[in-house]
């Protein structure tokens, strides 16, 4: 099956928003016809009221074929009336689905956490550039490549669909390519950033200017070799405000764990970045006292590499909800 048209699209977003609870008043289907290549303010594709429940996908592209090719931009900006400066943007992420039954992961030569920087000289030679196709099956929710140098030729993995972005518009006049991820969001290639998870982002504009895109089928934590199971995705996120609060860094949260994405390089700032908001978070809204919190996190903290590929580095600071306060 090749990727969804419209109405395909529309009908099978209906059946999806049907199985999920909870949903807001308002409710609006969106079928993107625009790939931004930049996070910017710019005229908003679509407005929206908080509290909507929006059902789309991201964008669709060449390199999501047999034969490769560009890679598509981000759905956006969404325009949130309402939304502030002194606010932070909710993103409910109740289903990300694959919508398309090939998925591209590609090897490059000077990009990827163990190849050659392209800023700079080395004296070995650059890993040899090389494309694999992932076979999705939707229905049992697996991926199988090959794999033309080893003993094993194919491999069977399960999938573990995540959005690669979510953003804001960056502050000022600032526009990022969208392999860039920041305190706005961005690229983080989280896979914490999957159904079930509340994504929060600070904001810089009024109308907060949400993009989102990037659906990886699955992706290893911190992204190591480039890419993850690179594919398009239909969505269905909760958008809305928490009014009257700010916050630094982008913050997720789940049934289990509270979370911050700090991005930078090198590597360790993005992990203190991370932290030192994780604390912030402690200390301001469940009562802990900042050096009891650094000392709990430093017993029952987790952290993982979200990627070490992108322009600047992001980790995820994560603590365990079964140790705030009742």
């Amino acid at each position: 099956m090749t990727h969804l048209n419209s109405a395909c699209f529309l009908m099978v977003a209906a059946i999806a928003a049907s199985s999920v609870t909870g949903f807001a008043q308002d409710t609006v289907r969106f079928e993107p016809k625009i790939a931004q290549p930049t996070f910017a303010v710019r005229e908003p594709v679509l407005r929206i009221k908080p509290r909507t429940v929006l059902i789309s996908r991201t964008n669709f592209g060449p390199y999501y074929t047999e034969k490769g090719g560009a890679f598509p931009g981000e759905v956006g900006p969404i325009y949130v009336e309402g939304a502030t400066t002194n606010d932070i943007l909710v993103v409910r992420i109740h289903r990300i689905r694959p919508n398309h039954d090939i998925a591209a992961a590609q090897i490059y030569s000077d990009f990827g956490g163990l190849a050659t920087e392209s800023r700079v000289r080395m004296l070995n030679e650059p890993i040899a550039a090389r494309r694999y196709i992932w076979r999705l099956d939707r229905e049992r929710n697996t991926a199988t490549t090959d794999l033309p140098d080893s003993r094993m030729k194919k491999i069977t993995i399960d999938l573990q669909p995540m959005l690669g972005r979510v953003a804001v518009a960056p502050r000022g006049q600032e526009a990022f390519n969208g392999i860039w991820p920041g305190n706005f969001g961005g690229n983080m290639d989280a896979p914490e950033i999957r159904e079930g998870t509340t994504v929060m982002l600070p904001i810089f504009h009024d109308g907060a200017y949400f993009y989102f895109g990037d659906g990886h089928a699955r992706q290893g934590h911190g992204e190591v070799a480039g890419t993850g199971l690179e594919t398009s995705m239909d969505v269905i996120l909760e958008i809305d405000l928490i009014k009257g609060r700010t916050i630094d860094w982008p913050r997720l949260e789940t049934k289990d764990h509270i979370m911050v994405v700090g991005s930078a390089r090198p590597l360790m700032d993005a992990f203190r970045l991370a932290h030192v908001e994780l604390i912030e978070w402690l200390v301001d809204e469940y009562g802990f006292g900042k050096l009891d919190a650094y000392a709990l996190l430093g017993q029952v903290g987790e952290s993982s590499i979200a990627n070490v590929v992108d322009p600047l580095y992001s980790v995820v600071a994560k603590f365990p909800k079964r140790f705030l306060p009742k």
